[in-house]
């Protein structure tokens, strides 16, 4: 599947799903590359361009608004909306579905005596 239709099919990049998660408590920029960091311990980092070009795809996509910008400050801060959350339920539901195949695929090789 090409990247550019990715949002058509609502099935999500793994960046564009941690972002997603990360906004379930509404933040700006850095603020949710810092929280994927954290999240998952280091395991995936998402750098400026990224994120910033997710973000806007987001938008367009209505997953997410703009909340707020801070009169002080150039910081946005970002939300998800309820086409998002539905997004991301269906996401997580599919990768676990995706986890179990992987385990039933193993289990199976296991069984047929394939060790490798």
């Amino acid at each position: 599947m090409s990247r550019n239709n990715t949002f058509d099919s609502e099935q999500l990049t793994d960046a564009a799903y941690y972002i997603l998660l990360s906004l379930l408590v509404p933040r700006h920029g850095y603020g949710i590359m810092s929280y994927i960091e954290k999240l998952t311990e280091g395991e995936v980092v998402i750098g400026p361009a990224t994120a910033y070009t997710l973000i806007k795809k987001l938008q367009d996509n209505q997953y997410i608004v703009l909340a707020d910008k801070e009169d002080n400050d150039r910081r946005k801060t970002y939300s998800i909306t309820a086409i998002g959350k539905r997004i991301v339920d269906k996401e997580m539901e599919r990768r676990r579905t995706m986890a179990d195949h992987g385990h039933q695929a193993l289990q199976s090789a296991k069984e047929e005596g394939y060790h490798g």
